[in-house]
């Protein structure tokens, strides 16, 4: 699953989850208003999961100065990539 996805998921199993909460609150189940907790959990667990997925895919560019964006690989003097911008 995409990272995009994951964080849509997430968001909808989210809002399920409070809107089960709500209406168990409402009618005054709790049996609903668990179920919805749980759900919201869910939710929260795959936006998480979806947010590493985009924090992994990006190169750690405020590990150093400057980093080529063409290759995400500094030289040893930190200003210039050791392949493309000599």
């Amino acid at each position: 699953m995409s990272s995009t996805s994951d964080k849509a998921k997430g968001l909808a199993n989210e809002a399920v989850g409070n809107i089960k909460q709500g209406v168990g609150k409402v009618t005054d189940n709790d049996k609903l208003r668990a179920e919805g907790v749980i759900q919201e959990k869910k939710g929260e667990a795959q936006q998480a999961v979806g947010k590493t997925k985009d924090a992994v895919k990006k190169p750690p560019n405020k590990a150093f100065s400057w980093v080529c964006p063409a290759v995400w690989r500094p030289s040893t003097d930190g200003r210039f990539c050791v392949n493309c911008c000599n």
